[in-house]
Order: structure tokens, then sequence, then C-alpha cells
């Protein structure tokens, strides 16, 4: 247990030392994305929850770890930070995500929050929603992008998957 609080108060320091900014390049709501195109909440025909933290093994996790919905199904996430430290929710496509992994790792000198239609930053305690419509099957991800978070374990598969005939 000592170890964990040790881990979590070095990266909450880490990342509060930075100069704080957001950064919004979240995608155009006029313009359809390969998944498909933001909602409005009240749209949402179905809600996941997502939770947010880390585990004492030093883990970073979200519950759960695979999300999947299907084609023409529009989506509240209802997303809580149950952590210690600040976490996000981005989604997309998993070249995607790993482009701006790296993009955040290659800025750590900015503590970048996302705030866009496909992203939220949340710190501990913090709830958030963002809602989707998915237009396309395909294998997506969701993860946080803080540096250090994606290789603690922080991301999983978004699956798209038409309903069996």
């Amino acid at each position: 247990m000592r170890r964990l609080w040790t881990i979590a108060f070095s990266v909450a320091f880490a990342t509060t030392a930075f100069a704080h900014e957001t950064h919004e390049g979240g995608h155009d709501s006029e313009t359809e994305h390969s998944m498909g195109t933001p909602a409005l909440l009240e749209a949402a025909t179905r809600t996941i929850e997502v939770a947010m933290f880390e585990t004492e093994d030093g883990r970073m996790v979200f519950e759960p770890g695979l999300i999947e919905v299907q084609p023409g199904e529009t989506v509240r996430f209802a997303i809580s930070n149950d952590g210690l430290i600040e976490h996000e929710f981005v989604f997309d496509t998993p070249a995607e995500i790993i482009a701006h992994k790296d993009e955040m790792m290659m800025d750590a000198a900015h503590d970048m929050a996302h705030d866009s239609d496909n992203a939220i930053t949340l710190e501990p305690g913090e709830d958030g929603e963002l809602a989707w419509s998915f237009s396309n099957a395909g294998v997506f991800e969701f993860a946080c992008l803080i540096p250090g978070h994606y290789d603690a374990g922080m991301f999983g598969p978004l699956v798209v998957r038409p309903t069996a005939m």
C-alpha cells in the first residue's frame, strides 16, 4: 500500500507541476469521423458507465476494460475518476490514439486537459459525460493519454460490432 501511495503522489506531483492548458483538438461536430459523430446526451439510447482508477499493484485501469457497441447506436458515456490522480477518457482509432500519445509525451512540459467531443479529462472524484453516435463497424480504442498512464495499462478496445444475423 505504501508503494501505491508513493507512485500516486509522484505521478500527481509530476502532472500538476506543469502549466495547465485545455487541448481542444477534437473532431468537428459537423463532420463524420470513422467511428461516427458526436451526439447530444439526450439522444443516447444507452449509457455505459466507465470508471478510471489506479490499482494497488500500480496499474492504471478502466472499468470496464472492453466496450462493445453497435453501428447506429448512440451511447452516453458516464465517466468517473475514482482514482487518486487526474485521468482522461479519449476514444479514437488505434493509430490516432498512438499518435496523440506520442504528441503528449513530446509536449510533456504542458499538462494538456482534453475537452472535445471524444475526450474528457477529470480530476480525482470528478464525473463527466460524453455522447457519440457510432455509425461504422470496427475496432477502435479508448485510453488515458496523460504521460505514463497508457504504459501503466490505461487503455482498452472499443468494438463497434454489428448484431449477428
